[in-house]
């Protein structure tokens, strides 16, 4: 079996997917979401992981394969010590240079999270060129790649849980809120104007900075993907695909370009 890993800032994706004969075969079989806890220790990390391996009725030792994609450098090293010790398999980290032969048509190709390389690459090879990945994550970021296939760059803005998190923490009077589609847009209370701020305030985001790349790019698939898309793209007709297993996807296909399976 091969293990895709996406080390996110706030969660941590991890995908199982079966090798048959000398390929990775698409569509993970298991799929788990761990908290990223920065001070984690490898060890405290592998001892979730086995479990959710166990208590999903899989043996660890069935892995064979294990790539990553990392947006938070300081727990590169510990999931290297936590493959390398759990898995006892070498452990493969996209970027910019493994990057499955993915072109880079503008900008410092180092300045591209991992993630975004992988959706990028996920989202030519399924769905083709002239695309735009809208990933719902700690940042919504959009991802764009020409007809050609070439990342052309994108956009990055806050996610709607860091917003929030800052409207609580940067005012005396203004709560957390969960983040959620309200009945309407005069909010009641201060919850419901806190709510409806944040979920059409960034519906109107991403249609906007949407409408705008189409000015800049021939589009034919706008794909969305991350934690909160289920609950956003409702509100955004020009969304027509909700991948929530993009990056994986993406992990799993670079590591099949840049390695060989034996």
């Amino acid at each position: 079996m091969f293990l895709a890993i996406d080390i996110g800032n706030t969660n941590i994706t991890l995908g199982l997917f079966e090798i048959k004969g000398k390929k990775v075969l698409p569509g993970a079989k298991k799929v788990w979401r761990l908290s990223t806890i920065k001070g984690q220790t490898a060890d405290e990390y592998a001892a979730m992981l086995m479990d959710m391996f166990h208590y999903s009725g899989y043996d660890a030792k069935i892995v064979k394969h294990v790539a990553i994609a990392s947006v938070v450098p300081s727990l590169n090293r510990v999931f290297q010590e936590l493959v390398k010790n759990y898995f006892r398999v070498p452990v493969f980290f996209v970027n910019h240079k493994n990057c499955g032969g993915l072109k880079f048509a503008a900008g410092d190709p180092k300045e591209a999270g991992a993630d975004r390389i992988a959706d990028a690459v996920a989202a030519y090879a399924l769905y083709g060129g002239g695309c735009i990945i809208v990933d719902f994550g700690t940042a919504t970021t959009f991802d764009c790649v020409d007809m050609k296939g070439r990342y052309l760059g994108g956009a990055i803005a806050p996610g709607p849980a860091i917003s929030a998190q800052s409207l609580s923490l940067k005012t005396a009077q203004l709560p957390q809120v969960e983040m959620k589609k309200p009945a309407k847009a005069i909010g009641a209370s201060t919850v419901d104007c806190i709510q409806s701020g944040l979920y059409f305030g960034y519906v109107g985001l991403i249609k906007e900075i949407i409408a705008r790349i189409k000015k800049e790019m021939k589009v034919k698939t706008i794909i969305a993907t991350g934690g909160l898309a289920g609950l956003m793209i409702g509100e955004i007709k020009e969304i027509k695909i909700n991948a929530p297993d993009l990056t994986l996807e993406g992990i799993r296909l670079i590591f099949e370009k840049q390695r060989k399976i034996k």
